[in-house]
Formats: structure tokens, C-alpha cells, sequence
């Protein structure tokens, strides 16, 4: 009941915590029985006896017992806090890190597996469920199993009818939490679709707000997300409601099994079968054969929300991943960067090819770009180079090696991208800069800044490397973020840098600055410029036009414009606009 072994494997490092945890507990129970036995016992002694011919040694050692007994068990208290936290907080360590190190695998195709913000609900709030789960749960089930057994032995000694009916009544409580658990996973399953759906719509209008500003459909947006959130505030309450329903049925079978033994000692007592301290005993103990079952109850549907939440992290562990026949021999790169591309052909759906046959020579030093109109397929080959696909057809080869025999991590050493996506992270612009070297000199940090033509903006600043850049860069201009990644990629130091049109969208000035800055590192590095602005490519040593997922010419500019086809045609027309622009 409520045991998934996959997740408990999982986190194998939580096993001997939780083991401590109830051994803690258990420690402590014992203690409380014995205590209420000597009392019990002292209370038998004056009924039998009378008060006057006790001594003062039958007093005081039962009474130095039960000290000893608190103590041991307020130091028990103490361990159970302690190995339930560790418990939780490793098992909280190992799911995030396991999500983490599959999402590092899945690569940008992890959205098609569950939206961002399924993904951060599932990590923040699922997580904290299962904390519960490992924390407090599983060590409560087990421990559950362990007092009515451990009861039923001492009291048996006491009233073996009482602890006959207390034991027989006992079952009687998982029997109602497994009734309520059918209904309960239908009803937790919606209300996380729900959540999800809600906190994904959040999302999204908050970031599109100024969007949605912009076409005056913000109210029907907002309209749209209060049913969201009405339809979640409806199956809030159904789980409330199954909770509290829950726990009067499991309230009514602990006080009518507690009652009923205790009648059975009563009808012993008048028997005079049992003495009244011997009562006591089975009225105090009376309790503790249910209150593990009625707390397991109350963490049961936390525990069912963190197995909702488990199901969601399967979901993301179980994603299909590429696979990948890797070379573990090859460690280093040691020479310069040469991108081939033999006989290529993709498709995203296994239907519509984005590229066919493509064959292409990326070499070290200078420039090779690849220009085409939109949807020609250009970003698909960054993303190909950078192996977050694999082709269908044809080889992509980095230095005579296949790249489907490269780890990935040796494939981000050695390649950088920096795309019009480059993301700016909230923090300083130091920050942001020691994601690409952490380790970075001062020295490095200025050569990096002069390069990228970043660094005359810094001193202007007040704060000047410490400045705070904003959510995403808001508190720079569109040329301010990129010259920005370029720093960050120069630092990173990447054998190949590609720029997938990392100077569209921004002011005349950055991109002039930009692409100086491109031909300063295209000196000593393999550089791919994937751009709109055929202008910019004029001094490339080489060229590929792409056209509707094929490459259609190849060559230097002037080889291009000589030949008057595809490329002559495209140049043609952007001169063409840019003279209209310039007369409006």
C-alpha cells in the first residue's frame, strides 16, 4: 500500500534514515509501555497491599526507572527529527539532481516531454510532497506495523482478551485507507493536470503581458484563466473534502476499537479477573495501538500527492533519449575545429525533410556562413553541428569523427553558439560573464569585454561589472545583451563559436560592432555566421545558400554574384529594400 519501490530504489541513500527514524520511534514507544506498566503495576501494589506497607524502595526505584525511561525518550524524540529530516532532504538532493542530469540529456527537446513550468511545479511543490513521503510516511508505515505487534506482546501479558480485540480492530483502519486510495488517485491525477494547467497558463500571460497589452485581448486572456483557476478551486475542494471524510471514517474505527477492548477489560475487572492498575494500563495503552494508523492516515494523502508528483518525475525519467554508440577514448580535442557534413538529410517528424543531402566543408580561420531565406533549414544545421539531433541520413563528421561517437559534454567544450535566444541571466554583468569561465582573470574579463566592444559601456557605469542586468537582460538594449554573450562566449574560450543571426533585431551600431568583433575572432577560430544580412557576409571565404532544405550554391561572394543565380537574386533584393528604406 502506497510502497513504490522504483522510487524507494531510487533513492537508496534515504533506506538507512528511515530505518533509524523508526527505530527511534520504536525506542521510544517501548519506553512509554514500560513506564505505563510500572505504573500500573505500583497502582496493583497499593490495591493489594494498602500504601502503608510499601517502602521507601518500592517507590523510589520505579520512580528512577521512569526518569531514565523519559529521558531515553526525549533523546529518542530528538534522533526521529533529525534521521526523518535527513531522510527527506536526501531524497529531495537525489530527485532533483536525477530530473536535472536527464533534462542535461534530453537537450532543448525536453519541452516535448512536459512544459517548463509542469517541470518547475513538479520540482518545487512535487518534491516537497515526496520530502513528506520519505520523511515522515514511510517511516510512520513501517512503524505502524511495528506498534500493534509490540503492544499486543506486552499487553497479552496483562489481558489477552483486550489485546485479542485491539489487534482484530487494528486492520480495520488500512482497510479504509485502501478503500479511499481507489478513489483518491483519480481524483489527485485531475487535480495536478489542473495545476499544471493553471500554473503553465500563469506563465505564459505574464510573459506575453505586454503582448496581450498591445492586441487588447488581455481580458479574454484573464477570463480564460479565472475558469482555469475556478476548475482548480473545484477539485481543491474535492480533495479537502476526501481528506476530511477520510478521517472521520478512520477516527470512528480507532475510538470504537479502543472502546471496545476497554469494554472487554471492564466486563474482566467486574469478573475480578483483572486488578485496577492492570485497567489503567489498557486504557492508557488503548490508544497507542491506533494512533500510528490514524497518523499514517493523515501523511496518506500528502503521501498520495507526492506519488501524483512521482508519476510526473517517471514521466520525465522514462523519456525516450537519444541514443548514442560513444567512444569513451576520445577525451580532448587538441586541433583547431573542421566541421563536415556528408550527404546529410533530417526531418524533426520522420515526414517533411528540413534538410536534404547536404554536404558542407566548415574549416578553421575565417569566416563560412550560411545565408537563406527563412525556413531553408540554416538553424537546423547549427543544431545539427551542435549533435542536439541526429540525422537521418549522411555524417556529420568534427575532425574525421563522427560526432555520434562524441560525448556531448566534449562537444559544448569545444563548440559555442550564440543565437539571437542567447540567455542573459538576473544578476551582475560579472555574473553573467562567469558562466563562460568562472575562473577568469581580471585580465581575461577586460580582453573579453574589449573584443566583444562591451567595454567602454562598462566604465560608463556607475557600478560598472557589478551592475544588475535585470530578469533576462531587461535593463539592456537588445546590442547590449548580445555584445554580452559574446563576452561570455569569448571567455568560454570555445575552439568554434556559430552565431545563428546573432545581430538581427538590434541597432545598426551593435551589429557593426558585433561583426568587427566576429572577424577579430575568426583569426584564430573555426566561425560559422548563420545571417539574414547578406551585406555582412560579403568577406566570408565561404558561402552556402540554402533554399527549401537544400544547398543550392556554394562559393565567395563575388563567385556567387558572378554565377547571377539563387544568391545574386537574394543580394539584389535586400539592396533593393534598403534603398526604399532609405528613401522613406
Amino acid at each position: 500500500m502506497m510502497i513504490n519501490k522504483r522510487l524507494i530504489n531510487l533513492c537508496s541513500q534515504s533506506k538507512k534514515y528511515i530505518a533509524l527514524t523508526i527505530l527511534a520511534n520504536w525506542i521510544s514507544i517501548i519506553c512509554n509501555i514500560v513506564t505505563i506498566i510500572l505504573v500500573g503495576q505500583f497502582i496493583n501494589r497499593v490495591y493489594t497491599g494498602g500504601i502503608i506497607n510499601l517502602t521507601l524502595g518500592d517507590i523510589l526505584k520505579p520512580g528512577v526507572v521512569i526518569i531514565g525511561l523519559l529521558i531515553i525518550r526525549f533523546i529518542c524524540n530528538i534522533l526521529y527529527a533529525k534521521f526523518s529530516n535527513l531522510a527527506s532532504s536526501e531524497a529531495r538532493t537525489t530527485l532533483r539532481e536525477l530530473v536535472y542530469k536527464k533534462l542535461l540529456k534530453l537537450g532543448t527537446g525536453y519541452s516535448s516531454v512536459e512544459s517548463t513550468s509542469s517541470i518547475v511545479q513538479v520540482m518545487v511543490e512535487g518534491v516537497e510532497q515526496l520530502e513528506i513521503y520519505f520523511g515522515k510516511y514511510l517511516p510512520q508505515f513501517f512503524y505502524s506495523l511495528l506498534v500493534p505487534v509490540t503492544l499486543f506482546i506486552f499487553m497479552s501479558f496483562i489481558s489477552f482478551k483486550a489485546a485479542l480485540v485491539f489487534i482484530l480492530c487494528v486492520p480495520l483502519i488500512p482497510i479504509s485507507i485502501i478503500a479511499i486510495m481507489k478513489i483518491a488517485k483519480r481524483i489527485l491525477k485531475d487535480y495536478w493536470k489542473s495545476y499544471s494547467d493553471l500554473g503553465g497558463s500563469f506563465l505564459e500571460n505574464l510573459q506575453g503581458l505586454t503582448t496581450l497589452k498591445v492586441f487588447d485581448i488581455d481580458e479574454e486572456r484573464h477570463q480564460k484563466m479565472n475558469v482555469e483557476a475556478e476548475k482548480f478551486r473545484k477539485i481543491t475542494m474535492k480533495v479537502l473534502s476526501m481528506q476530511l471524510n477520510s478521517i472521520t471514517i478512520m477516527d470512528l474505527v480507532a475510538f470504537g476499537g479502543a472502546a471496545a477492548g476497554t469494554i472487554v477489560a471492564l466486563i474482566q475487572l467486574k469478573n475480578g479477573d483483572l486488578l485496577p492498575g492492570s485497567l489503567l494500563i489498557i486504557i492508557l495503552l488503548s490508544s497507542e495501538f491506533f494512533i500510528p494508523l490514524r497518523l499514517l492516515g493523515s501523511y496518506f494523502h500528502i503521501a498520495m500527492n507526492g506519488m501524483a508528483a512521482s508519476d510526473r518525475i517517471f514521466g520525465i525519467l522514462d523519456a525516450e533519449e537519444r541514443q548514442k554508440e560513444v567512444d569513451e577514448e576520445i577525451k580532448e580535442i587538441k586541433e583547431d575545429i573542421n566541421i563536415k557534413l556528408e550527404n546529410v538529410t533530417f526531418s524533426y517528424d520522420g515526414e517533411r525533410e528540413v534538410l536534404k543531402n547536404i554536404n558542407m566543408d566548415i574549416t578553421p580561420k575565417g569566416i563560412v556562413a550560411i545565408v537563406g531565406e527563412s525556413g531553408s533549414g540554416k538553424s537546423t544545421i547549427a543544431s545539427i553541428i551542435l549533435n542536439n539531433y541526429k540525422v537521418n541520413n549522411g555524417k556529420v563528421l568534427l575532425n574525421n569523427i563522427d560526432i555520434e561517437k562524441l560525448n556531448s559534454n566534449l562537444i559544448y567544450e569545444n563548440i559555442g553558439l550564440i543565437s539571437t535566444n542567447s540567455y542573459i541571466f538576473n544578476g551582475s554583468i560579472l555574473d553573467n560573464l562567469l558562466v563562460g569561465n568562472k575562473k577568469a582573470t581580471d585580465k581575461e574579463i577586460n580582453e573579453a569585454l574589449k573584443v566583444a566592444r562591451l567595454d567602454s559601456f562598462v566604465e560608463g557605469l556607475k557600478d560598472k561589472l557589478n551592475t544588475n542586468v535585470g530578469e533576462g537582460g531587461s535593463a539592456l538594449s537588445g546590442g547590449q545583451k548580445q555584445r554580452l554573450a559574446l563576452a561570455r562566449a569569448i571567455l568560454a574560450n570555445r575552439k568554434m563559436i556559430i552565431f545563428d543571426e546573432a545581430t538581427s533585431n538590434i541597432d545598426v551600431e551593435s551589429e557593426e560592432a558585433i561583426w568587427e568583433a566576429i572577424y577579430d575572432l575568426s583569426k584564430d577560430k573555426t566561425i560559422l555566421v548563420i545571417s539574414h544580412r547578406l551585406a555582412n557576409v560579403k568577406e566570408a571565404k565561404n558561402i552556402y545558400v540554402m533554399n527549401k532544405g537544400e544547398l543550392v550554391e556554394e562559393g565567395t561572394h563575388d563567385e556567387l554574384m558572378n554565377a547571377k543565380g539563387y544568391y545574386h537574386n537574394m543580394v539584389n533584393k535586400q539592396n533593393e529594400l534598403e534603398e526604399i528604406r532609405e528613401v522613406c
